[in-house]
């Protein structure tokens, strides 16, 4: 399949095809498939043939009256020709020169906005496709070529249409329009996929109508119509013979139901599945699906196919906070939109640094091999100099970069979506290498090093590196200073924390720990392990009995002394 037969899109920026700008196609499409039908025989047969040569020279004088925009005179010049071929040929024929008429007038009348007489000649189109024993020198790739083509521009129609409207300047004109696009879309369409239906079309063409069925269920996502999506994922999976009944036990596919084409389909489906789910938010349905898709076997499909499932996936693993997962994906989304040669390889490559960026990780996704071409790509240059201000913890750069919008960073609503736990990462980066070689530093000075943030972002920061177990230390909200504790040996306490000597009984001890560390829990944040204050105890009750035997001792010299006349006297 041709780089722009399928194009996926989930924004509503993207929507549309290549051919959007422009509806009537572009002469390069022309001229594609006019080499279809250069070489063949046919054609060789008929190459002096004073008819044929009359046909195409009034194909191509429509031609020029179409692009001089006498539109009028160009259909009716292609209806001539249509009319001549068929006076040539006999009843019931179809030629070349027919088909490519009647494709150039539905072009004109759906630039006209003229979709009932649009939707009147699609429909001699089909008829002279129903019967390709009739048709003569239409090759099936340029028949193929010629339907999708319809249905590329009766997409782009719609999609223009239904923009405009859900662009809140829609009047009664524009309204009027919107219905009969979509009224043309739904005709094209159903008539297309009636046609060619492998098991009930008078024109059974399962590649072609399962093709058709794909472009259908496009067009109803970018469109948000996700209950006829499910109706068309369905048709598709059953009519395919790629239902339920050929997953495994183990929610694989068995190899000995699935050929490459098979697994190349099911991908397909797969694909337009991701993009369903992902718009519904249903987490549980879109893991499964990826986890299927990644473990289907055989099978080429396009690189785009890959790409979408692939960065679809990434964003589900965003979701979930599971970062690390998150960069492998989106750097295999990265790797096949580049291999399609797609411009949303950059998209994909600047989530790809977002992922990596939250997950802390001291790689730089630009020394890759795959990556490192774009580093200094105009759309990308601002994504390298915030990951380079993120791994040297310039806290400053990272926070301009992002409020002054530099390289339109912020205009990606995925990007914005986690820009403040962005932040919230680069921050709790710098304040750990700020703390560390302090044992007691003001929490206002911290807010001045992390870019003059509050106070109370400070300490909801530092509740959380405590909590996480990052920092060994306490708030004192009272005074607004951080106190870390200083280890000595296995023992540890806060800098101003006085330690004195306690000289109750292991049993006392025991019975009270419990409710001094609750006591003291109460007031600040402090950290102890169980092992350390066992250690403690063991020591103290050492040192309580070492008291306890001086004590006797010194007090039964004492007791002698006092019994001994000679000794007093001495």
């Amino acid at each position: 399949m041709s780089d722009d037969e399928y194009s996926y899109h989930y924004s509503d920026e993207d929507s549309g095809n290549e051919d959007n700008d422009e509806p009537m196609g572009s002469d390069q499409e022309e001229e594609d498939e006019e080499k279809d039908f250069e070489y063949t025989d046919d054609e060789h047969e008929s190459t002096g043939d004073d008819m044929d040569i009359s046909l195409e020279n009034k194909y191509y004088n429509a031609k020029q009256l179409r692009d001089s925009e006498e539109t009028e005179n160009a259909i009716q010049e292609f209806e001539n020709a249509i009319r001549m071929e068929k006076d040539h040929l006999g009843h019931g024929k179809v030629g070349l020169w027919t088909f490519k008429c009647l494709k150039q007038i539905v072009k004109i009348r759906m630039r006209r906005n003229e979709f009932q007489q649009a939707m009147v000649v699609y429909k001699m189109l089909l008829e002279c496709v129903s019967h390709p024993q009739q048709m003569e020198g239409v090759s099936p790739n340029a028949l193929e070529k010629g339907i999708h083509g319809m249905l590329d521009r009766v997409s782009a129609i719609f999609n223009t249409n239904y923009h405009l409207s859900s662009g809140g300047g829609s009047s009664g004109n524009s309204t009027a329009e919107e219905t009969a696009a979509q009224n043309l879309a739904k005709l094209v369409y159903d008539s297309t996929l009636h046609l060619f239906h492998p098991q009930h079309g008078t024109c059974p063409n399962e590649r072609l109508w399962f093709k058709t069925n794909l472009k259908y269920g496009q067009l109803l996502y970018e469109n948000n119509e996700t209950l006829k999506l499910q109706t068309v994922i369905r048709d598709l999976l059953d009519v395919s013979g790629l239902n339920q009944q050929q997953y495994s036990s183990s929610g694989g596919v068995e190899k000995r139901s699935m050929s490459s084409s098979s697994s190349t389909h099911l991908m397909e489906i797969y694909a337009l599945q991701i993009q369903l789910f992902s718009r519904l938010k249903d987490t549980k349905a879109l893991r499964e699906i990826f986890a299927k898709a990644m473990r289907v076997q055989g099978g080429i499909p396009h690189p785009r196919t890959l790409a979408l499932i692939q960065e679809l996936g990434g964003k589900m693993h965003m979701a979930s906070k599971e970062y690390d997962a998150a960069c492998t994906t989106f750097f295999q989304a990265f790797k096949c939109y580049d291999e399609a040669g797609d411009s949303k390889r950059l998209r994909c490559l600047k989530y790809l640094v977002l992922a990596t960026m939250l997950d802390a990780s001291s790689i730089n996704p630009f020394d890759s091999q795959e990556v490192r071409p774009y580093k200094n790509d105009p759309e990308i240059i601002a994504m390298t100099n915030l990951v380079d201000a993120f791994h040297s913890n310039d806290i400053r750069t990272f926070d301009r970069i992002l409020d002054r919008n530099e390289g339109r960073v912020m205009d990606d609503e995925f990007i914005r979506e986690y820009v403040s736990e962005l932040r919230r990462t680069i921050r709790k980066q710098v304040l750990l290498q700020v703390v560390q070689p302090y044992t007691r530093i003001s929490l206002k000075a911290l807010a001045v090093e992390l870019n003059d943030i509050s106070i109370k972002e400070i300490e909801t920061l530092l509740v959380s590196l405590i909590l996480d177990g990052e920092i060994d230390g306490k708030i004192d909200q009272v005074k607004g200073i951080l106190e870390k504790s200083v280890k000595i040996g296995k023992r540890s306490h806060a800098a101003d924390d006085p330690q004195p000597m306690q000289t109750t009984t292991v049993g006392s001890m025991g019975s009270n720990r419990a409710h001094k560390m609750s006591q003291r829990r109460g007031n600040t944040i402090n950290i102890r392990t169980i092992d350390a204050m066992e250690d403690l105890m063991k020591k103290l009750q050492s040192l309580t009995s070492g008291v306890i035997y001086s004590v006797n001792q010194i007090d039964d010299k004492f007791l002698k002394y006092e019994s001994t006349p000679s000794l007093r006297r001495a």
